[in-house]
């Protein structure tokens, strides 16, 4: 059996997809404000910074960067999520449990990808800012709210119209068949 192997970089910037164990969820965003908490809470805890992020119904991408000299992103992750579920909790929203009692609301793992280089970090930020229009939840990237995006074009890096409307194309990081 292939053992898995995460590649911890010190100081490293890293891609993420982090799901919730049921994917027709919409918990993510209808709790927009306790994940807003969550990554806050887990910031001031652990540092690393947030260079992209968009917030789907039931997944999110995420690009992060930690201080110098650590690489315990998982830790970072496994806080993020901890809050996030508290926090429903303390709202007394009903989360299922798995049958040794835990909580059920995240998948237990996480994808990563080791950023390589300016062009890598571009290719990703473009995926994480397309993907709403990419899962059909709008047609333009500037309508969705949960994503740097808006924060891209507020710093002008990013145009309001960016990648156009969903209806003229383009792959933005995706396979083309």
């Amino acid at each position: 059996m292939v053992r898995y192997r995460r590649n911890f970089i010190p100081g490293g910037t890293f891609f993420f997809t982090v799901t919730l164990d049921d994917r027709r969820s919409s918990l993510l965003v209808d709790y927009i404000a306790a994940l807003r908490d969550a990554f806050g809470t887990a910031r001031r805890e652990r540092p690393f910074s947030v260079d992209a992020v968009v917030v789907l119904p039931d997944h999110l991408h995420a690009i992060l960067t930690l201080p110098q000299g650590d690489s315990d992103f998982a830790g970072r992750w496994r806080r993020i999520k901890g809050h996030f579920s508290s926090r429903l909790l303390a709202a007394s929203i009903e989360l299922k449990r798995r049958s040794n009692g835990d909580l059920a609301l995240w998948q237990r793992r996480f994808w990563e990808h080791t950023i390589r280089d300016e062009d890598d970090f571009a290719r990703h930020v473009d995926y994480i800012h397309f993907n709403p229009v990419k899962h059909g939840l709008v047609r333009r990237v500037c309508h969705w709210p949960h994503s740097s995006f808006h924060r891209y074009v507020r710093e002008g890096v990013l145009p309001f119209d960016w990648a156009g409307d969903a209806g003229e194309g383009g792959s933005f990081g995706e396979r083309r068949e």
